[in-house]
């Protein structure tokens, strides 16, 4: 497959509305019922709040116009054992028509980039154990993976 030409913007709160079919549809693939209102609203919310970075790809192929192709959502932590600041991408999602064109690398890219860019030293993620496409982006991407015992716990309904 060849690359699509590739733009990669920080979305703002405007962009919700072009984001949520995506938004909605990284939900799907996560088992969830699709919502495109509480995505969209989910997504607002963060942009207008400045409680997220999401960065939108826009992709073009040959003299196309842009389309919205993948975005990754990023959110600020820090580790206390590292004693650093730390970015943790929350959703990184390419939409099917774009997948293996280097969409998904360009988006790891550029939030590896905002971690720099931003003084953060680490950026963590965690993907399903069956989503091993996105496991061989990761690995390709150099990330480093680690086994570790994940426990959560609901504390309020949603």
């Amino acid at each position: 497959m060849t690359a699509d030409r590739v733009e990669i913007i920080r979305a703002g709160s405007g962009d919700a509305d072009r984001l949520a079919p995506m938004f909605d549809a990284y939900r799907v693939f996560y088992g969830r019922a699709s919502d495109l209102g509480a995505a969209r609203a989910f997504l607002r919310d963060r942009l207008e709040g400045a409680e997220s970075v999401v960065f939108l790809t826009l992709a073009r192929k040959g003299e196309s116009a842009p389309a919205p192709a993948g975005f990754a959502q990023l959110f600020p932590s820090f580790s206390s054992v590292s004693l650093c600041r730390a970015w943790i991408l929350n959703d990184l999602y390419v939409d099917p028509a774009h997948r293996g064109r280097g969409v998904g690398r360009a988006l790891l890219a550029r939030a590896a980039a905002h971690c720099r860019q931003t003084g953060a030293q680490q950026l963590w993620l965690q993907t399903d154990l069956t989503n091993t496409r996105a496991q061989r982006l990761y690995d390709a991407a150099g990330m480093t993976r680690k086994e570790i015992l994940e426990y959560t716990l609901a504390v309020g309904s949603g």
